[in-house]
């Protein structure tokens, strides 16, 4: 007959150290003989270098944690952190304002940069200074690039504007197709002029006063056209015309009027008398005849004078 003599069991409510504790006795057997009491010692928890270890884990998490903290505090004091925004830069609801100068050592990206209204805007570079704008792609469609030697645009078309009077003129335009002045005025004041490879249109080629106005094309034709005339006019002055070969004045419809006092005529090759037998020589020969209006025509040349039987006047 097996008879439980006791079981014990004992808890300590340490969260370190847990230990149950069971104790099984067995009955004495027929000889009368007690058994041995055998005892199992379970032990729940973690100990030796294992806690040792966790110890050690948890301390290298809070000095972590310290220095995390410290570094955060002190980047925050250093770039000035506040409600508004960083230091003398500001975040407002139109975008970011900052006061001061400002260093950018990579490229800027925004969608307008403005000054303030007192106060003019400045970009300075050791080097240079571009400004490049780009497409949905990616791609650059427009840059404007300030050298310390050179300056340099890049675009589909280039806009001066200047506002005034509250709207907007458009000083100089130029594209692929043509480059358009839009001032009352354009000034060259080189002393070698300006040289136009092709065609120039313009209502007005004015000299500075006391200065002369040359017109020079030097190996080729120079031509001046105009739907309702071309008005040369020296005020004070003469005008002078200069061609190695010919000047040709033609007019299709209308006349060549020469205005002046006297109109003189130098170095006009002279003619030698014939007589009426040599009637050959007298029809390769002109004379040129004056109306009283000033105006000119040729009559074949005679023995005498032949304006007065021609119907020209």
């Amino acid at each position: 007959m097996l008879k439980e003599r006791g079981v014990g069991c004992v808890s300590v409510h340490s969260p370190a150290a847990r230990m149950v504790r069971e104790q099984y006795v067995t009955t004495t057997d027929e000889s009368g003989v007690p058994s041995p009491v055998t005892e199992y010692i379970y032990k729940i928890g973690i100990y030796g270098w294992r806690k040792r270890c966790l110890y050690l884990f948890v301390l290298l998490l809070i000095i972590i944690l310290v220095v995390n903290l410290g570094l955060t505090i002190w980047i925050l004091r250093v770039m000035w952190f506040n409600a508004e925004g960083m230091g003398y830069l500001q975040v407002t609801a139109d975008g970011v304002r900052l006061e001061g100068e400002s260093e950018f050592l990579f490229p800027l990206y925004a969608q307008e940069i403005d000054s303030r209204e007192d106060s003019a805007l400045f970009v300075h570079s050791t080097d240079n200074v571009t400004l490049n704008a780009r497409n949905a792609n990616g791609d650059v469609t427009g840059s404007i690039s300030v050298g310390p030697k050179h300056a340099k645009a890049f675009g589909q078309h280039l806009t001066v504007s200047s506002s005034s009077s509250g709207t907007d003129k458009t000083l100089f335009y130029a594209d692929a197709k043509e480059a358009i002045v839009g001032t009352g005025k354009l000034r060259v004041t080189g002393p070698e002029g300006a040289l136009f490879q092709h065609s120039v249109e313009t209502p007005l080629v004015k000299a500075e006063p006391l200065k002369d106005l040359r017109l020079e094309s030097p190996t080729r034709f120079l031509s001046m056209e105009a739907p309702k005339g071309v008005h040369v006019k020296a005020m004070t002055g003469s005008v002078e015309a200069q061609s190695s070969l010919d000047i040709i004045l033609h007019s299709t419809e209308g006349l060549v009027v020469l205005d002046a006092e006297s109109v003189r005529l130098p170095v006009l090759p002279m003619g030698k008398a014939r007589t009426s037998g040599d009637s050959q020589g007298l029809y390769d020969m002109f004379e040129v005849c004056v109306c009283p209006s000033g105006k000119l025509f040729l009559s074949k040349a005679g023995v005498s004078s032949t304006c007065n039987e021609s119907q020209e006047c």
